[in-house]
């Protein structure tokens, strides 16, 4: 039974209310020694205790799409096959392009959100470039299947979600294709098909969505082998210039990193409340070492660049979650990089799905101009007005550390002077993750 479907949310709800009813039933009418009367008592209050905390959980699993899975909850999953060293660029000389086409049986995906707007589709995809066998959930634009557009190649954005987080989340907690379906039908975003792969492969870690020898190529499965995938089963555009990533929470420094790291694979990047340095989720495997934080962040692949690459990068954060790591891309990227930081303020929520949500359509309109050629016509750096409508805030926002603070000792300052964003630093805009980065969870 999914943890994620309704089947185990009503059997939740059936078992709490019948652990409230039996004392109210049974209290009095015990019989038997004073001892076998209190263990069946005391029998009766566990089992209410028990059933209402795992309904809570049930409650908010299902509202953040956190474990799949029993396998997710237990951690004693893992998707990965081999994990063979396949060097800088994650193909390990092999001409990924040129291998013969992958053809996928998809099936109609289960759970909340995934019967709406036409339906999410699932296949299990074993990845040949990666050695990752996992899930792949993939919805299609309304005008897939019109006639009048039978001909044409659509763009794709992948999704990611954070840690822990199931890949049906950005359908079933985000609703990104309830949101942007009728946008699509009115034309006011691109038709994109949205690809959610599963991000979380190994057992009770983040994989920092880094290529590890011998733990997993988590980069190879998410910018090699699910995109060859989409583009062999459907009428998808070719990389770079109709691909784009986004995340939130660890899957937005997945979604920033993959496109500062592999220009030729994607075009653009949405970036929800991320951070640089994967220090910023502790259990993320790329944290193990320091060759690994620095070969996977985005602040630092961005600024040793030897040429910059030719992406666009939309990110969006609170004071110490999000923004500060967002103004940092932005004070080190030159053209034709291009950055938006978005500022939010603290009353638009926490860490939470209620802060991500509502920022989809926004997001999503952005990239529609960016693969489309008119993002051209803004300037290259600068901070936006937040989703909720509410002017970008230049220099110090509301709540920001101090501007001109130190870095923490170890870690390197950024250099003084206005942010190219449009913003004064907000505390260490270093691409070092804050401690708040690093003590909150998705």
């Amino acid at each position: 039974m999914s943890l994620t479907g309704t089947p185990f949310l009503y059997t939740a709800v059936a078992l709490a209310a019948l652990a409230l009813a039996l004392p109210f039933l049974l209290w009095t009418r015990l019989r038997g020694p004073r001892v076998l009367r209190a263990a069946l008592r005391a029998l009766m209050l566990l089992f209410a205790q028990t059933t209402a905390v795992t309904l809570v959980f049930v409650l908010v699993n299902n509202a953040n799409n956190l474990y799949d899975n029993w396998a997710d909850l237990l951690g004693t999953g893992n998707h990965v096959q081999r994990a063979a060293d396949l060097g800088a660029d994650g193909t390990g000389g092999i001409a990924y392009r040129e291998l013969p086409k992958v053809r996928q049986s998809f099936t109609q995906a289960d759970g909340p959100g995934m019967h709406a707007a036409g339906g999410v589709r699932v296949t299990q995809l074993k990845g040949r470039v990666s050695g990752v066998d996992a899930e792949v959930y993939v919805w299609l634009p309304p005008q897939y299947d019109d006639p009048a557009h039978k001909d044409e190649k659509f763009p794709v954005v992948e999704l990611l979600s954070g840690y822990p987080g199931s890949a049906k989340a950005w359908y079933g907690s985000m609703h990104v294709h309830e949101q942007l379906e009728p946008l699509m039908r009115a034309g006011r975003v691109a038709p994109f098909i949205l690809v959610a792969p599963r991000t979380n492969l190994v057992a009770k870690a983040d994989t920092g969505c880094a290529n590890i020898p011998g733990t997993v190529n988590a980069d190879t499965w998410l910018s090699i082998d699910v995109p060859k995938m989409i583009t062999d089963n459907f009428r998808a555009e070719a990389a770079p210039d109709g691909w784009a990533a986004a995340g939130y929470s660890a899957g937005a420094h997945c979604a920033a990193k993959l496109a500062v790291a592999h220009p030729d694979r994607y075009r653009a990047a949405i970036s929800l409340s991320g951070y640089n340095d994967p220090i910023g989720e502790r259990a993320s495997l790329a944290n193990q070492s320091l060759a690994l934080r620095r070969a996977n962040n985005p602040y630092l692949l961005l600024r040793e660049a030897r040429t910059p690459p030719r992406v666009g990068l939309y990110l969006s954060g609170e004071a110490g979650d999000g923004y500060e790591a967002a103004v940092a891309l932005a004070q080190v990227a030159k053209a034709p990089t291009t950055v938006r930081a978005v500022f939010l303020p603290r009353s638009a929520g926490g860490h939470t799905m209620a802060l991500w949500r509502p920022q989809v359509p926004a997001a999503f309109r952005w990239l529609t101009e960016e693969l489309s050629g008119k993002a051209a016509d803004r300037p290259a750096h600068g901070t936006d007005p937040s989703p909720s409508g509410r002017p970008g805030v230049p220099g110090r926002p509301p709540g920001a550390p101090p501007a001109g603070r130190s870095a923490p000792p170890g870690r390197p300052a950024t250099p003084p002077g206005r942010s190219t964003a449009g913003s004064t630093p907000a505390g260490p805009a270093s691409g070092i993750a804050s401690r708040a980065d690093a003590a909150r969870r998705p």
